[in-house]
Parts: C-alpha cells; sequence; structure tokens
C-alpha cells in the first residue's frame, strides 16, 4: 500500500456484488478514504439481466449497457399501453459485464481485495452481504430464458415490462420481455407471491407465451436465469455494521427494482464524503415510498387478480416521463398525485392499517 493510501481513512466492504464493487469502481472520487473489498472467491453466481430507467445518477452506466428501448408496453387480455421517453429508455445490463467492469476499474484506482474477513477491525465497515427474508414475505421469482430464433419474429424496439396473458393460478403474475434484436431475447415468467412454484410452471409460462403470443416455436435456449427477490423493507444482517445495497434498504419493495437506487445511494455517499470522517450512507427510498409500497403489497397479497387492472390504470395514468420516475423514485407531487387517483381507492383505503401494522418485517 502507497504512503497515500495509508493516510487515507480506511473502510471495509463486505461482499463482492453490485453494492460494493460498484462503490469500489468510484474510489477516484473519494480523496481521504481507502477501500477494501472482502469477498468469497469462490462464489460465482449466475449472470442476470439488470433493468432501469437511464436517470442522471446512472450516467457513467448507461455507455455500458447491453440494450435499451424508448418505447415499453404494458399488457392486460383486453388492453394494451404503449409509453415512450427520449429522455430516460428502459436500459438492460449484464449482471457480469458490470461487475467485472467494476472490479478492473475499482483496481486501476487503488482499491484493495482480500478473501480475508479478520482485516478489519475498528476501521468503517460497510455491510452488503444479503440480508435474511423472514417467512410469509412477498416475493418477486421468476425464471428467464434468453432465446435464439433463426427466423424474425421480435419487435426489438420496444420492451414489453409486463404482460398478464399467462396462468394467474399462482399470485400475481406476468411476463417480463427485452427483445434484443428481432431474433434474440429475454422472456421471464414473473410472479409476486409468498411461495415459490415447481420449475415446470415458469418453464411452461415462457413455451406457452412465445408460441402463443408471438409465434415463435423455433428457437436455442442460450441461458437461463432465475433469481427471488424480497418485497419488503428488510433488517440489516447485522445491526452493528452500516448496511448498503440491499442489506441497506436499496431494494424497492412494490417493484423488486434495486439497480438503480444502488447507484443513487452510492451517489449519495459520494456527494456526503468529508475528509477523517465516516462515509454517510442513507436509505434511497422516502418514508412515504415505503409507506406506499407497503399498502400496495397489502393490496397484492390479498387481491392478486386486481394486478392487472392496477397496473393498466397505472400506465394508462401518466407519460412515459412520469412512468420512469415514478419507478426510479424521483416522482413528484404531481404524479403522486395521478397515481392515488389512479389506483381502487376502496381496497387501498382497507390496506391502510395493515400496511401501518407490518411496516417493518
Amino acid at each position: 500500500m502507497s504512503d497515500e493510501q495509508q493516510k487515507k481513512m480506511p473502510v471495509t466492504l463486505l461482499g463482492g456484488g453490485c453494492a460494493s464493487l460498484s462503490l469500489a469502481a468510484r474510489s477516484n472520487e473519494f480523496n481521504s478514504h481507502q477501500f477494501t473489498l472482502i469477498e468469497q472467491k469462490d462464489r460465482i453466481a449466475d449472470d442476470h439481466t439488470w433493468g432501469f430507467w437511464a436517470m442522471p445518477w446512472l450516467s457513467h452506466v448507461v455507455p455500458k449497457t447491453h440494450k435499451s428501448w424508448n418505447h415499453w408496453r404494458i399488457i392486460s387480455t383486453n388492453k394494451t399501453v404503449e409509453l415512450s421517453s427520449q429522455q430516460h429508455p428502459y436500459c438492460a445490463i449484464s449482471r457480469h459485464e458490470w461487475l467485472n467492469h467494476c472490479r478492473a476499474q475499482a483496481i486501476d484506482f487503488g482499491a484493495v481485495f482480500s478473501s480475508n474477513s479478520n482485516t478489519y477491525g475498528t476501521q468503517q465497515v460497510l455491510d452488503s452481504r444479503t440480508p435474511a427474508t423472514p417467512e410469509n414475505t412477498m416475493l418477486q421469482h421468476f425464471l428467464g430464458h434468453e432465446v435464439k430464433s433463426d427466423k424474425d419474429v421480435f419487435e426489438p424496439s420496444t420492451a414489453i415490462l409486463m404482460d398478464f396473458r399467462c396462468d394467474q393460478s399462482q399470485g400475481m403474475h406476468f411476463i417480463y420481455f427485452l427483445p434484443f434484436t428481432s431474433r434474440h431475447a429475454l422472456v421471464e415468467s414473473t410472479l409476486f407471491s409468498t411461495k415459490l412454484v415447481p420449475q415446470i410452471f415458469y418453464e411452461n409460462a415462457i413455451t406457452q407465451y412465445l408460441e402463443k403470443n408471438l409465434g415463435c416455436k423455433d428457437y436455442a435456449v442460450k441461458r437461463i436465469e432465475q433469481g427471488v427477490i424480497p418485497l419488503a423493507e428488510l433488517q440489516q444482517l447485522d445491526p452493528t455494521l452500516t448496511g448498503i445495497g440491499a442489506n441497506g434498504g436499496a431494494i424497492r419493495p412494490s417493484s423488486g427494482y434495486a439497480f438503480t437506487f444502488i447507484h443513487k445511494q452510492i451517489n449519495q455517499i459520494v456527494s456526503t464524503a468529508r475528509p477523517g470522517q465516516p462515509l454517510l450512507v442513507n436509505r434511497p427510498h422516502s418514508h412515504f415510498e415505503i409507506f406506499m409500497d407497503g399498502v400496495f403489497l397489502n393490496v397484492i397479497r390479498c387481491h392478486p387478480a386486481l394486478a392487472p387492472k392496477i397496473f393498466m390504470s397505472l400506465a394508462s395514468s401518466l407519460t412515459g416521463d412520469e412512468f420512469a420516475k415514478f419507478l426510479s423514485g424521483e416522482a413528484s407531487v404531481s404524479i403522486w398525485f395521478k397515481v392515488i387517483l389512479a389506483m381502487p381507492k376502496l381496497l387501498f383505503l382497507r390496506a391502510l392499517l395493515p400496511a401501518k401494522e407490518s411496516k417493518k418485517i
């Protein structure tokens, strides 16, 4: 370690996921803090596609995206809503590509990597390890197939964020479809429920969607991705440490989006860093957003069959820019007013009391 590094305040990052690596990759923006990242060398997670809307705090990420779409759709059995935005396109990025980029940049900027968890002591520790998920938590669980066809069958200019034309018997269920080219796409079967389903359920949903809705029968599955995201305000894994990323409240309970909020949190860390002082980490969601997400999840938990109507109403009430800002935590008072007006009033009023009682899990 150089003399310059030794003069900096040491900060340990626990975990080698998106939050820790994305922060370490910006080491050059910290003149007075030196990062050491502790990770498990033998733990290599499967690749995933992370989606987000282009926002100012993601300007350094957007150039690394695999694909972006200025148009996206929400579809139910009897209606299609198409939204668009030139300023805030929907973007997709490969987990592996982004983390490899961050690792290389972090090393170039002087971050230290270690597999020895005993290297941290009284210095500041930022903990990005995955927090525990309590029983009966609402989950977003999914399985996706990255497929390639030998014919031009996809419409690459428009992403389908939610298509509810699928089996709704196991909870709120939709297909998430990202067409990279006219022959190459990611198709995910996604559910919101408290229990997982057998893998064959997701696979059948994907097969049926490709064949019935897109007329795609001949294709090869190039890659499979799957995951489970807790939709709740989770408690930190170790309350004596400072949590970041999912362990620091970055997951948006109503949507499962975390990538954009991790970077919003990191931007805040960068902007408030002061020489000789521990880094400040704030949760990237307001108390109002968390409260409203709790109300929404209580409605979906009790009335999953109404999910298509709720999301169609939401999409119909907003412009593309407003929709992107709402799901990126940038909703103004006027946007929130539109969202509240679009919701089924009686159901949401009935959900207010449970939301208050179960605000924290």
